[in-house]
């Protein structure tokens, strides 16, 4: 490796990108497109960066697997940067596997970091721990200290979005620390960010004269209570360890939550017909689809609480003297998860929105173009390099809205 390549590769490492493109910028070989390909990620140049370390792997020979990966791998980093979730992820276990083969341990590590932050984004929390608890056993050879604080923070937002406020702490307080080391200004702001989410409000507690704003670990620790809680940021009903999730289930938790906001009176039966089924004109059918509702809802919080009938309507009776408690997310409307995931500041493409929210495209284009009507988000680009950007929520944090696969525990 000639000189001007390796002090390159030592101003990248401090996060001195425009030290390393002054470097290289002239040069057309693989190792420097490689060089300039990061340089440009780090400047958020995403797309010329990615097209770089394209034209840099390509240019690798047979004989240069481990130079290949390492393309690989930068640029699998840059599409997560991009939002670009699709596409299989065995290029990058191939990748990691090659790293693996020829002792580059650190890069082998951050495929598979960057592989459980995939997962992280999409909301498999499941699988992403599973996958940080393997990097921890793999890390053997130790990590950067840059590497190792974006670890922390992963393993922070896992903690976080489980409501594991304790660990999400403690992971936090490491990454400050490695972060520190790596003395990299940009990894420094995220761990900062990070921690100041935790003294936001994240959620609102519904009273009868008025709301509660709820810090991350107030809301975990009314979860765990003894109260029947509704949930409306993850959709779900529940107390303590016994969560039913409710978010595929729209017309339930409607009425659970109408409800639990009139607890402990009883709430009309055109009410709750306007409340699940939106509508101002019930007819006896929508009256027989609220018996059969109300059914099925009496069916799964049996445990937690009983639905008796009134003269004029329906009341909840939480068991055991419980107290009910409604959690409202910081943002009224359906659209919370999409716009806790546009919040972050990055700028999504709606295949990506969709892969997230595991929902259609064309649902998402729907919601997009209402909160586009209602100017809450931007559009950049067009056709197929369409992005799309929203504000962050001032004084709020959003991760009880993030898209998540496992119920609250």
């Amino acid at each position: 490796m000639d000189s001007l390549i390796s002090a390159s590769a030592r101003a990248l490492a401090a996060g001195d990108a425009l030290g390393a493109l002054k470097r290289v910028a002239l040069r057309d070989d693989p190792p420097a497109l490689a060089l300039r390909g990061i340089a440009m990620a780090q400047l958020g140049e995403h797309p010329r960066a990615r097209e770089l370390l394209k034209r840099a792997a390509r240019g690798f020979g047979a004989h240069e697997a481990l130079a290949r990966a390492r393309c690989v791998v930068a640029e699998a980093e840059v599409a997560l940067a991009m939002r670009d979730l699709g596409g299989s992820p065995r290029a990058l276990s191939a990748a990691a596997a090659t790293l693996t083969t020829h002792a580059d341990h650190a890069n082998a590590l951050q495929a598979r970091l960057i592989a459980a932050r995939k997962l992280l984004l999409i909301g498999r929390l499941g699988e992403a721990g599973a996958a940080l608890a393997a990097l921890a056993a793999l890390d053997a050879q130790g990590l950067s200290p840059s590497l190792a604080a974006v670890a922390e923070l992963a393993r922070a937002e896992l903690a976080l979005r489980s409501l594991h406020i304790a660990a999400a702490r403690e992971a936090l307080a490491r990454a400050h620390e490695t972060a520190v080391r790596a003395r990299v200004p940009a990894l420094l702001a995220e761990v900062a960010e990070a921690r100041a989410a935790l003294d936001r409000p994240a959620a609102r507690r519904l009273l009868a004269d008025g709301e509660q704003l709820l810090r991350l670990d107030e809301v975990a620790a009314l979860l765990a209570s003894d109260a029947l809680v509704v949930d409306a940021c993850r959709r779900g009903v529940g107390t303590g360890d016994a969560w039913r999730p409710l978010a595929r289930r729209p017309v339930l938790f409607a009425l659970a939550r109408a409800l639990a906001e009139a607890w402990p009176g009883d709430v009309d039966r055109d009410a709750l017909i306007a409340s699940a089924f939106r509508t101002r004109h019930p007819d006896e059918t929508h009256r027989a689809r609220l018996r059969v509702d109300i059914g099925r809802l009496r069916a799964l919080v049996k445990e937690q609480a009983r639905i008796e009938a009134t003269a004029r309507g329906f009341v909840l009776r939480p068991r055991d003297a419980r107290t009910v408690a409604v959690l409202a997310p910081p943002v009224d409307g359906d659209q919370g998860a999409l716009l806790a995931l546009l919040s972050d500041g990055a700028a999504w493409s709606t295949s990506a929105l969709a892969l997230a929210l595991d929902a259609s495209q064309r649902t998402v284009q729907r919601a997009l173009a209402e909160l586009q009507a209602d100017g809450r988000v931007r559009a950049i680009g067009r056709a197929r390099a369409q992005r799309w950007l929203a504000p962050p929520l001032a004084g709020f944090t959003t991760i009880l809205l993030l898209p998540s696969a496992l119920p609250i525990a």
